[in-house]
């Protein structure tokens, strides 16, 4: 069991890295947090690192290595960028962070990173020291710690990418976090979504629609870059959800949605969702089959230009959007045909941030299994086990490096980038013991071997 010398100091690391506030584009604060966990992984874990180089002016990426001599490596990849916050509505300071007693939940640290994901990084490495300070660590660590996570892990991805690249091939990589999601049994993804992000943009110009805002009553003869933008959008996707193509459910996939359907309760995830109904009728089964085949665009934001106007035909127009695919469907070519689209409603721009296909492991993938009994021992619950995740994480590009790459961790977070971003204490304990117990029953494996 972890000591509670162990839950005590990794509860202080994750204080202690919270208060950093490295945001996005703060560049000082995330080489700030990056020199903070090179100096623990050398000072405190005696890892070597392999790099913390930062490329073409982005957050380092950090390559660790812990080398046991054991027959088995596996990969532990986290992140140490956060989205950012201000102190409205919070029961503490975000970049400070507390111990709140949480109405239904109980008692919680809440920071901003609590749980996504500076409490699963220091969770994380004090499972490894915990071992290897007993003499218990039987495989081969491979530590990378990603620091733009938040925008799409570019940098960690060409790492990976790169033919140069030392990671060393390994048997599993795992993203340790919380994965009993509103606090029902934890979850196991075989495999994640891909994603698309980026902007649809219309500003007055040479197609119409002025430059600088103008009084409304101009509208009979003035185009209006706000309508251009609404009928661009109507050119990609069936409302109210954005679908654009749903995919036949492979047999694999099928029976491990038959099991799932058969716990799976959507009043709970409902109430996790904080929405009041689905966007369609039908049992468990169904949902879950129907959120999982789909393909959508989701508009995230919404606005005109000048904002919070009134009166006016607005200058410009633009709409953030996601376009997430599951794993067998590659974002880039729905943008493809919607630029092409686009040529029915001139002045509209499509700008793309960042895009990357899904990838999915099979059921039988090593680190699986040992993920399902960590779980078993620590969170003494069935797990639940998904084909793949709705959301979307860089699988792909670990895929060349590891045969599994698996969210992986006991334990209950919530409101990630919301108010009161939080993790529970219980839950913080039960989350270092099972990823401690994961890279036993690795080692294990090795051993049997």
């Amino acid at each position: 069991m972890i000591s509670d010398a162990i839950f005590d100091a990794a509860l202080d690391l994750t204080r202690q890295w919270c208060a950093i506030p490295s945001v996005k584009g703060d560049t000082p604060e995330l080489q700030k947090q990056a020199d903070a966990v090179i100096d623990w992984l050398k000072t405190e874990l005696g890892a070597s690192i392999v790099s913390s180089a930062s490329s073409r002016g982005r957050p380092p990426v950090i390559h660790a290595r812990l080398d046991v001599g054991a027959p088995v490596t596996v990969i532990l990849y986290n992140m140490y960028d956060v989205m950012p916050a201000t102190p409205d509505s919070w029961s503490v300071a975000p970049f400070k962070g507390g111990i709140v007693d949480l109405d239904g939940i109980g008692e919680s640290f809440v920071a901003r990173g609590a749980e996504n994901n500076k409490g699963p990084l220091a969770g994380m490495l004090f499972a490894v020291k915990a071992l290897a300070d007993a003499g218990r660590l039987r495989v081969n660590v491979e530590i990378l710690v990603d620091g733009e996570e938040e925008s799409g892990s570019g940098a960690m991805r060409d790492y990976l990418a790169d033919p140069a690249c030392t990671v060393r091939k390994s048997a599993s990589a795992i993203f340790p976090s919380f994965c009993e999601y509103g606090g029902g049994p934890p979850r196991v993804y075989l495999g994640f979504s891909g994603i698309a992000k980026g902007e649809v943009r219309v500003d007055g110009g040479a197609w119409g629609g002025p430059k600088a805002a103008i009084h409304s009553s101009n509208a009979p003869w003035i185009a209006n870059p706000a309508s251009r933008l609404v009928e661009a959008l109507s050119l990609i996707g069936k409302p109210p959800t954005g679908e654009l193509a749903k995919i036949a459910i492979d047999d694999e996939a099928t029976g491990i949605v038959t099991t799932l359907a058969a716990a799976f309760d959507p009043k709970a995830e409902l109430r996790f969702r904080k929405t009041e109904t689905f966007s369609l009728n039908g049992d468990a089964r169904t949902l879950l089959e129907h959120v999982l085949s789909t393909a959508s665009f989701n508009i995230s934001s919404l606005e005109s230009l000048p904002l919070g106007s009134d009166g006016v035909i607005p200058h410009g127009a633009r709409a953030g959007f996601e376009l997430r695919t599951p794993p067998s469907l590659d974002p880039s070519d729905f943008l493809a045909e919607y630029r092409k689209a686009l040529d029915a409603a001139p002045g509209a721009v499509l700008n793309v941030a960042d895009s990357y296909p899904g990838f999915r492991f099979a059921a039988s993938a090593p680190g699986v299994s040992a993920l399902l009994k960590s779980y078993e021992t620590t969170a003494k619950t069935v797990p639940q086990i998904w084909p793949w995740a709705i959301g979307a994480a860089p699988a792909y590009a670990f895929a060349p490096h590891a045969e599994s790459f698996l969210l992986a961790g006991a334990g209950r977070g919530g409101n990630a980038h919301g108010i009161d971003e939080f993790m529970t204490l219980e839950g913080f304990r039960r989350f270092i013991q099972s990823i401690a117990t994961w890279l036993d029953l690795m080692g294990s494996e090795g051993s049997a071997a």
